[in-house]
């Protein structure tokens, strides 16, 4: 792998900054989860900005120049099919110049960055020319160097899913996008369609941070929940992209393990939750922690009366609380010294009332 020149982790998409101090970057993704109807997926958007997701995505191919002809005629019969052959399914589902013109323009008004993968040349060239905030890789491309050069030379944000791939791939893929355009991020990924939780390996965040300190890291996330994004962004991810529908049992082979408006919402909330939570790591007490420690800390009082000129030992004194005296963090120290005055049980005192028996 070729040296690393910057140790600036940090990605700008639109107006979004992305570092290891920012909140999450949610993408919803909605994929081809609209249906083929740009009134659903206005719907998508819809919700997606009222979850607090910063992004929505979308998938574009061009069927006939990506597949081969035999793949495009096969017939396709999923009871997920639009068509009667897969070409025909895909097509059903393919939004134009016109749609996409529109659903940017709705994004825009809405505030989300709206982007999409693209899944070959053609489909690299319209993306381009619609000048996006971004655009997404999918991990079938990992290996794909020719397209991943060509889309990077559009000089916009690159962000890459990495499921199937081995880490010779991923840095190979590094290698080959960041010469041309280190705006990068990386996405641990599991090309499964839902992924198992045991399959999930999220410490390969780590693994990536370590290796590539100059680029944003995150998770394409294929499980059915909300809980490991939030594990993700402990370990260092900062971007989550989910995919996202209205009704889970829709026709497609997405919709049964895309979070739904509601869940969506909330792993928007728990992300910053998380954000909030991790603070600075340096251990401190907090104003808001004084009152239940003096309420629970303790104190050490005397267990009985004690008169002036008594050694202290052990058995003399205990704790209780509230902690508005004495500290038992000097418990010791005070063993063996002489009262210089009466005490009462469960009195307070200080050192001022004690006098040690060997100066």
């Amino acid at each position: 792998m070729s040296s690393i020149q910057s140790n600036k982790r940090e990605l700008k998409i639109g107006n979004n900054i992305i570092n290891d101090a920012s909140d999450c970057y949610v993408i919803a993704e909605i994929g081809h989860n609209h249906k083929g109807d740009i009134d659903i997926c206005k719907q998508l958007f819809d919700a997606a900005k009222d979850a607090g997701a910063q992004a929505v995505k979308l998938q574009k191919r061009d069927n006939a120049a990506l597949y081969t002809k035999a793949m495009f005629n096969q017939p396709y019969n999923s009871e997920n099919a639009y068509g009667p052959t897969y070409g025909t399914h895909r097509e059903a589902l393919e939004f134009g110049w016109d749609e996409y013109i529109e659903l940017k323009n709705y994004a825009k008004e809405l505030g989300l960055d709206f982007f999409s993968t693209a899944f070959d040349f053609n489909s690299a060239d319209f993306l381009a020319k619609l000048d996006l905030p971004a655009v997404k890789m999918a991990s079938g491309d990992l290996r794909s160097l020719p397209l991943l050069k060509y889309v990077a030379q559009m000089g916009k944000p690159m962000i890459i899913s990495t499921g199937g791939a081995t880490m010779e791939d991923v840095v190979r893929a590094y290698e080959a996008i960041m010469p041309i355009n280190p705006q990068l991020a990386i996405l641990q990924c599991t090309a499964a369609y839902p992924a198992n939780f045991e399959d999930l390996n999220l410490n390969v965040i780590k693994t990536y941070r370590e290796t590539f300190p100059d680029v944003v890291v995150g998770l394409s996330a294929h499980d059915s929940g909300i809980s490991q994004s939030v594990a993700a962004y402990v370990l260092g991810g900062r971007i989550v992209e989910k995919h996202f529908t209205l009704n889970r049992t829709w026709k497609g082979t997405d919709h049964a393990f895309s979070l739904e408006p509601v869940g969506l919402k909330k792993m928007v909330r728990d992300l910053k939750r998380t954000r909030l939570s991790l603070g600075d790591g340096i251990k401190r007490q907090l104003p808001n922690e004084v009152a239940p420690i003096l309420k629970m800390g303790k104190k050490v009082v005397t267990k009985r009366p004690l008169a002036a000129g008594h050694v202290l030992c052990a058995d003399d004194l205990t704790l209780k609380s509230p902690a508005d005296g004495f500290s038992p963090i000097y418990f010791e120290r005070v063993l063996g010294q002489q009262l210089l005055k009466d005490l009462p049980e469960e009195a307070d005192f200080s050192f001022d009332d004690l006098k040690p028996l060997h100066d």
